[in-house]
């Protein structure tokens, strides 16, 4: 009986891997490439004001900041350059207990000649109480149709307002997200990685709904906006998805782009991917409805993507070992666990020795087997109550 279930267990877990990295994205690709996109057409401003700009929503770009002043100043000149009538357009800075110059660099950018058509509040909190916190005050005193909520690290390209506009004039849209892409990326991984969200971005949007945001840049309406809980951690996933909870889509735009100016080392992105692997986690417990039948293809894809992304490492574990035991008496599990064993001995050459120059293939598997690692931690530290949503930027010294 033990003998059967170790093999049961086994050949479930495996399944599941393989449906995970091989099945999942390769459904989502089909879904895609037989579905039809509605491309969104928008009015062209050009930088000239028109009779039109009345009918352009209300916008507040609200950008949350704890120690920000290395980017400060370019987020403000990259807001100055957004093609939208100044007199819709509000933005405001919540400088969370800054212990640097941030508050004062943005005050001093937002007066120079080409940022002072820009409606800017810097408000000062004199207390760090973290990210939602901020958010939420932000957010419910806001009196614009549309929030957008970005990074101060983040650049945003000059129509992105103007193309999301133009997404709400749908009443069912209810959330809009942007493509995100790295200036500098820390590693080859990285950019493949970011690289390939986008692709399974677009093709969630082709299922029925994007399943969360990127903090850099997405808009939403703020009629359908609800607190976050004061503990959230993922606030860029949790946000956006109550919004589609309650019945909305959250649609994918690649004409708008999202550029990164921060750069991440290894080290550094294994921090973050081990902080957004907890909130993986909560997110799975908090949204758990998400999985129920009734939300259908959303549904499919809440399950298939974010529901085993927080299990995959438990059943990578499971998987290994598994074939590892039942080697001595089935040929297919000896080939698995040879298989398992070759791929985590090349991860982790790639990952200890770093070569300049190593098969993208290596590069895709080291950054896989790295983020698995750190989601495995991330989730037991949630678990176990290490880890709390509470702003704490990760960067370098």
């Amino acid at each position: 009986m033990s003998d059967f279930l170790l093999l049961y267990t086994t050949s479930i877990s495996g399944l599941l891997v393989i449906y995970h990295h091989l099945g999942y994205p390769l459904i989502l690709r089909w879904v895609r490439k037989h579905s039809t996109a509605l491309v969104i057409q928008w009015h062209n401003r050009y930088y000239t004001p028109g009779i039109d700009d009345i009918e352009l929503p209300t916008i507040t770009i609200v950008i949350p900041a704890y120690d920000e002043q290395q980017w400060v100043a370019e987020k403000i000149r990259n807001l100055a350059i957004l093609d939208y009538p100044s007199n819709r357009l509000k933005i405001i800075f919540g400088c969370d207990g800054c212990t640097d110059d941030t508050a004062a660099i943005a005050i001093k950018t937002a007066r120079e000649t080409e940022c002072h058509h820009l409606e800017i509040e810097v408000r000062k909190f004199p207390q760090n109480r973290g990210k939602v916190a901020v958010i939420n005050d932000l957010v419910q005193s806001a009196g614009s149709e549309l929030i957008a909520l970005s990074d101060v690290s983040s650049l945003v390209s000059v129509d992105a307002l103007l193309i999301a506009a133009a997404h709400f004039n749908n009443a069912n849209i209810g959330v809009v997200n942007g493509q995100y892409r790295l200036l500098n990326p820390g590693t080859n991984g990285e950019k493949i990685y970011w690289q390939y969200q986008g692709h399974i971005k677009a093709s969630e949007a082709a299922l029925g709904s994007t399943l969360g945001a990127h903090g850099a840049f997405y808009l939403f309406r703020r009629s359908l906006f609800s607190p976050l809980a004061p503990d959230t951690i993922n606030d860029d996933f949790i946000l956006p998805m109550k919004i589609v909870e309650a019945g909305y889509r959250a649609e994918y735009e690649s004409r708008i782009q999202l550029l990164e100016l921060e750069q991440a080392d290894d080290k550094i992105d294994h921090q973050r991917r081990r902080r957004i692997a907890a909130g993986n986690c909560q997110q799975l417990l908090r949204l758990k409805k998400m999985m129920l039948p009734r939300y259908g293809r959303i549904a499919f894809a809440f399950t298939s993507g974010k529901g085993l992304r927080v299990l995959m490492p438990y059943l990578m574990i499971t998987t290994f070992f598994g074939s590892a035991i039942l080697a001595g008496n089935y040929i297919l599990f000896a080939i698995l666990a040879s298989l398992q064993s070759l791929a985590y001995l090349l991860a982790g050459w790639q990952i200890l020795l770093r070569p300049k120059r190593s098969p993208r293939l290596m590069r895709v598997l080291a950054y896989l087997v790295s983020g698995h690692a750190a989601g495995l931690v991330g989730s037991i530290r949630y678990l176990i109550g290490l880890e709390r949503g509470r702003w704490k930027p990760v960067r370098p010294i």
